[in-house]
């Protein structure tokens, strides 16, 4: 039987009367995911920018001219250490509630932090307040985007037919380059509106203040989507216990269980995360836009983010088309050959940038985003299909958090230090290929999932554990076109436990 959903969104049930999942529905759902995930990324990266062009200035003006850009840079990753826990929270409360409530609970933090900042007094008006309103801000969007992520890869893989959860997990990984396209165009146009010295007295709080339109454009589309059929299967199991007496079966804790797949997962995330930071964290942007004089390569700031429109054009596709390819040829495969493409762009991307001007930058940052979306695009269904049913929304979202803290998170501010210390770009492209080289061996020690079952019914049987420790292969347990998760009631009816 196919998977099946109530024809209420409020619903958290599965019952045989409800209608199969439609195209019509698996649309409405990949543009609630992406939606989501566009704004998130929006948020990060004009803050990002932001923080590399303005805000050393206007509200690290006490560090010293030596200092003020480093404290900005470390700003950026300040947030990703409070995503390990916003992801446990919104893990343990999108495994017991459901996925959908927390991806509109998470949309409404990211927008109210990100407009808030554009109305933020600077250090100049306010003194000490500013930065720590900023760090406050900051904070905010971190824990919020700590459990967006997971529940939009959650919607999308789960509501996907069978042979095409590599596809539709691409999708919230487009957010991604679809945010830097977003706010590499309105950064674009707002230089033009307010350029040189507007642009640092008033034209950055623009984009900050256009967050809250973006919110609400994700609050109606999010708010048409129904939750996921797997988490209905699991609340209509347990609803079906708790009437028949049985006792509440308690889901495993993360760690002891799953730490291996979570330590291994880390990697991907942080391979990955390394070099798309220097894009999406704003480095090569700051070093190519800003003036000679304050360590920059002096580039048009316009022609800079024009060309990185192009390169965020250029990490959509390669995205979508590996998460394609990965229900193909498999998860492992795909990431095993985009690592060392994406080693084939970091190689020349500071040569390219330094030696050929704008168009450099361009070359450079569309080269390396090839590499970073054949390592993206198939993350998002393999972080999945990895995980069993009942702790999914947790193991996605930690790992992909802890993943970010330890690769991309401070990967600008590391990429500064390395600069400073060796004055030579090579240390950072050495520093790229070995945080490369950490994701390619985290592709080789996880194990192929594709077409996996990803149902309750397939964790609560026990045949999870035996596909998980070797005894079953990945041939006996695979989805079938009929069946992605078996339906509630049949599943409620006769539940075996491991």
């Amino acid at each position: 039987m196919r998977p099946q959903v109530t024809q209420s969104a409020g619903e958290s049930s599965v019952n045989p009367g409800a209608t199969d999942i439609t195209s019509k529905e698996r649309r409405r759902v990949l543009a609630g995911t992406l939606v989501g995930t566009v704004i998130e990324w929006y948020d990060f990266f004009i803050y990002a920018l932001a923080a590399n062009i303005v805000f050393a200035q206007l509200f690290f003006a006490p560090a010293g001219e030596e200092y003020q850009r480093i404290f900005s840079l470390v700003t950026i990753g300040l947030s990703f250490l409070f995503r390990p826990l916003g992801a446990a929270v919104a893990g343990r409360l999108g495994d017991r509630f459901g996925r959908k409530p927390l991806l509109v609970i998470t949309l409404v933090m990211m927008g109210i932090a990100t407009t808030s900042m554009g109305l933020l007094p600077t250090y100049e008006q306010i003194g000490l307040w500013a930065p720590f309103l900023l760090l406050f801000l900051r904070i905010l969007q971190g824990f919020s985007a700590g459990g967006e992520w997971g529940g939009a890869v959650l919607m999308s893989v789960e509501y996907a037919p069978v042979g095409r959860r590599g596809f539709y997990g691409a999708f919230p990984q487009i957010g991604v380059p679809a945010g830097m396209l977003l706010a590499s165009a309105v950064l674009a146009v707002v230089n033009v509106i307010a350029p040189g010295q507007a642009f640092y007295d008033w034209g950055w709080r623009i984009p900050f203040l256009l967050s809250i339109v973006l919110v609400v454009v994700g609050l109606l589309v999010r708010s048409a989507v129904d939750e996921s059929p797997v988490f209905n299967e699991i609340a209509t199991s347990k609803n079906a216990d708790k009437q028949a007496g049985v006792a509440a079966v308690k889901p495993p804790k993360l760690f002891p269980k799953f730490g291996i797949i979570v330590l291994f997962g880390i990697l991907l995330i942080a391979g990955n995360g390394a070099s798309g930071y220097m894009i999406t964290g704003g480095y090569i942007q700051g070093v190519a836009a800003r003036p000679v004089e304050d360590g920059g390569l002096g580039y048009d700031q316009v022609g800079v983010q024009l060309a990185v429109l192009v390169a965020a054009t250029v990490w959509l596709i390669s995205t979508l088309v590996s998460g394609w390819v990965a229900d193909k040829i498999g998860r492992r495969r795909i990431m095993a050959l985009g690592w060392f493409v994406q080693a084939a762009g970091i190689i020349p991307l500071f040569e390219l940038v330094k030696n050929f001007g704008v168009m450099g930058v361009l070359l450079g940052t569309s080269l390396l985003a090839v590499g970073l979306g054949m390592t993206y695009g198939p993350q998002a269904v393999w972080y999945a299909e990895l995980f069993p049913a009942s702790v999914r929304y947790s193991g996605v979202s930690i790992s992909y958090a802890l993943g970010a803290i330890f690769g991309g998170a401070f990967a600008p501010t590391i990429a500064e230090l390395l600069m400073e210390g060796f004055g030579t770009t090579w240390a950072i492209v050495m520093y790229l290929l070995a945080m490369a080289a950490l994701g390619l061996l985290g592709t080789v020690m996880l194990k192929e999932t594709r077409n996996i079952r990803i149902d309750y019914e397939f964790e609560t049987s026990g045949e999870w554990d035996k596909w998980h420790k070797g005894t079953k292969p990945l041939s006996e347990c695979l989805a079938t076109d009929d069946m992605q998760q078996p339906a509630a009631a049949a599943s409620a009816a006769s539940p075996t436990r491991a």
